[in-house]
């Protein structure tokens, strides 16, 4: 009987925390599909992952816009087994509310919230015939409370949270598994490295780097971890968030994005 060959897909996969996904299930001999946005450096990972002599397919496409999912996915479904899904693509940002444009909010809305919902849905009925599969979605420690500065980011978060844990609860007697990662602060380029150094000892607390993340993530994943925790300083920082009252959790979170957004206009201006 001829062995059924089987892909992981990564969405947000030319850097960060997608890029080093892609090297972690590599070392593990796993088959990618790597999706990103066109420009952004995907053919330099490709080659890269060659030294693993894997097949490796790629997408550079925005999934912002939903017509593109409907294609990328008809097209994955048509040509590849799928085993793991992991919906790693998302983008945040620090700005006053008054002074976020439509195209700002919409494009966290659409890349965090709908594209994640959509993909999932389309590759899911690929998933299920699969004798064993696996969806991980990435949502962040911010899920776990509203704060001052980031409005729609935590709040899109929330819904990958919440979207993943009644999905796990779906599935759960189906061959797909379900499971979300809630990550700290991570270092994967210099502009969230600057973001992170301005926001002081309390924005750096559970800080890990993008491939302990993805170490992390993929083995507690195929272990069917529901919720991944990433050690100790997210466990501190997540059993804070469920601690602390609203009322005390709130603004003090917002000082330290208000911190933040401070020293980011003085280093502007220097």
């Amino acid at each position: 009987m001829k062995e059924i060959i089987t892909y992981a897909v990564i969405t947000g996969a030319s850097s960060g925390l997608g890029k080093a996904f892609a090297f972690e299930l590599a070392k593990r001999k796993v088959n990618l599909i790597l999706i990103s946005l066109p420009h952004e450096g995907l053919e330099e990972v490709v080659q890269q992952l060659r030294a693993y002599l894997i097949e490796i397919s790629c997408y550079e496409t925005d999934l912002r816009c939903s017509e593109n999912i409907v294609s990328v996915s008809n097209s994955i479904n048509s040509n590849f087994n799928v085993s793991m899904l992991i919906n790693n693509a998302g983008m945040g940002g620090t700005k006053r509310f008054l002074d976020a444009d439509t195209n700002y909010l919409n494009n966290i809305i659409q890349l965090n919230v709908m594209s994640t919902s959509l993909i999932t849905r389309a590759l899911l009925p690929n998933l299920l015939r699969q004798k064993q599969s696996y969806i991980l979605n990435v949502s962040s420690m911010a899920a776990f409370s509203p704060m001052g500065f980031k409005t729609v980011y935590p709040a899109s978060k929330a819904f990958i949270h919440h979207f993943s844990r009644g999905l796990y609860q779906e599935l759960k007697d189906t061959s797909v598994f379900v499971s979300v990662v809630n990550p700290g602060p991570m270092k994967t380029n210099k502009d969230c490295t600057d973001r992170i150094n301005r926001q002081g000892l309390l924005g750096k607390l559970g800080l890990l780097t993008p491939g302990k993340v993805a170490e992390i993530s993929i083995r507690q994943l195929l272990r069917k971890d529901t919720v991944i925790m990433l050690g100790l300083g997210n466990a501190i920082n997540w059993l804070l968030m469920m601690i602390l009252p609203i009322w005390v959790r709130l603004p003090l979170l917002t000082k330290v994005i208000e911190r933040e957004i401070k020293k980011d206009k003085c280093f502007q201006k220097v």
